[in-house]
C-alpha cells in the first residue's frame, strides 16, 4: 500500500487556491510627467519617549528567516499585481476607507515591509495601509523581491518599491487616489526603499524605470536604513563586497538637497540600525532647509513596537501612532482624530 505522504502537495496546493483571492493583472509599465520635488519648513526637533530597557535578540546582519511564503492575499485588502520582473509577479494590497468610491481623489499612504532586503513580506506592512484606512485615506502595502524569496540583491528591492509608487499613480483613476498626495512609510530596510522614493534620479537597480512623478508630498520612516555604506548598515559585506554599489544605494549620498517633509522614529538602543544613522540623516535634511521631526524611544531596541517589548513597546506603538496623526494633519493629508488616544507623554532633548 503507498504512503498517504505523496498527497500532502496536493492537500497544500488545494488550501491555498481556497484561500486566495484572484489578482488583478497590471496594464504594461509606462510613464510620462514631470519630475517635481518637495520641500518643508526647517524643523531640527528631537522627542524623546522614555521606556525601561528590554532584552534584545537583534544581530547586526539580517540572515534569512525560515522560508516566509508570499501571501497571495491578505484580510481585507485588494491584491493586484503591479509588476511582473522575469518569472515573478508582484502583488500590492489595497485597502480602502469606508464609503470609498473611485471619484473620490484620496491621499494615499503606501507602506513596506522591513527585513534587512532579505525577508519580511507585505503580511508585515498591511496594518499601516489598514491603519490609513481607518483614518480616511487610501492605504496600499507593496510587495519587492527579497534574497529569501527571489534570490535577490537590495537594489532590485528599491526598483520595485518606486515601481509600485509608480503604478499607483499611473492607476490613480480607478484606485481614488490623487496621485499628488501619496505618502511613503516603512521600516527598517522598508524605510529605506520607501525613501528612494523620493529620490528624482535614475535609481541603483538595472532595471529601475525611473522614479515616481510626482514624488511623494510626505516621508514616514520607523528605524529606518539611510546609510548603506561601511558607516550604516549593511555596508560592503551586504553588496558582494563593493563600496561603489554601497555608495549608491546610500540614501544620504544619493538624496537632494530638496525632500519631502518627513517623520522618523527610532529607539536609542537599536543595535540592528544604529540611531546615529537617524540622527545624521535628521541633520543633513534639516541643514538643507528641509522639515524632519525624529522621535526617538529610549530602552528600546529594532523595531521598537515589536511586541518582544511587551507593554513598553505597546506604549511606543500609541505615541506613534498619535505623532503620525499630527504630522499628517499638520500637512493637511487626513482630518484630526474626534477624539484622541491616551497619549504617551514624550520629553523633549
Amino acid at each position: 500500500m503507498k504512503s498517504p505522504l505523496f498527497l500532502i502537495p496536493f492537500v497544500l496546493l488545494t488550501l491555498l487556491s481556497l484561500g486566495a483571492q484572484q489578482p488583478v493583472l497590471p496594464d504594461t509599465e509606462k510613464r510620462g510627467g514631470t519630475l517635481t520635488t518637495n520641500g518643508g519648513a526647517t524643523n531640527a526637533e528631537v522627542v524623546s519617549v522614555k521606556a525601561p530597557q528590554a532584552a534584545s535578540t537583534e544581530s547586526p546582519q539580517a540572515t534569512p528567516r525560515p522560508f516566509e511564503p508570499t501571501p497571495l492575499a491578505l484580510p481585507g485588502s485588494t491584491p493586484i499585481v503591479f509588476r511582473k520582473t522575469g518569472g515573478t509577479e508582484l502583488l500590492l494590497h489595497v485597502v480602502n476607507p469606508a464609503g470609498w468610491t473611485a471619484s473620490d481623489k484620496l491621499p494615499c499612504l503606501i507602506s513596506f515591509f522591513g527585513g534587512g532586503w532579505v525577508n519580511g513580506t507585505p503580511a508585515h506592512s498591511i496594518e499601516w495601509a489598514r491603519w490609513a484606512a481607518e483614518h480616511g485615506i487610501v492605504g496600499v502595502a507593496p510587495d519587492y523581491r527579497t534574497r529569501s524569496r527571489h534570490n535577490s540583491q537590495p537594489e532590485d528591492s528599491v526598483s520595485d518599491a518606486r515601481a509600485a509608487v509608480r503604478w499607483v499613480q499611473d492607476h490613480a483613476t480607478e484606485l481614488g487616489v490623487d496621485p499628488t498626495r501619496i505618502v511613503c512609510a516603512g521600516g527598517s530596510a522598508g524605510g529605506h526603499v520607501a525613501a528612494w522614493t523620493a529620490i528624482p534620479t535614475k535609481g541603483p537597480g538595472a532595471d529601475d524605470l525611473g522614479a515616481p512623478s510626482p514624488l511623494p508630498v510626505a516621508l514616514i520612516l520607523f528605524n529606518p536604513v539611510t546609510d548603506t555604506k561601511d558607516s550604516g548598515y549593511g555596508g560592503t559585506k551586504r553588496f558582494g563586497g563593493s563600496s561603489q554599489r554601497a555608495l549608491a544605494c546610500s540614501v544620504p549620498d544619493q538624496m537632494p538637497a530638496k525632500m519631502p517633509p518627513t517623520l522618523v522614529f527610532h529607539a536609542k538602543a537599536d543595535k540592528t540600525v544604529s540611531i546615529k544613522n537617524s540622527t545624521d540623516f535628521r541633520d543633513k535634511l534639516v541643514s538643507a532647509g528641509n522639515r524632519c521631526e525624529l522621535i526617538s524611544f529610549e530602552g528600546l531596541g529594532h523595531s521598537y513596537y515589536s511586541t518582544k517589548y511587551g507593554a513598553e513597546g505597546a506604549a511606543a506603538k500609541v505615541t506613534t501612532k498619535q505623532e503620525m496623526e499630527k504630522f499628517l494633519v499638520s500637512l493637511g493629508l487626513i482630518k484630526a482624530p474626534a477624539t484622541p488616544a491616551a497619549f504617551v507623554s514624550p520629553t523633549k532633548r
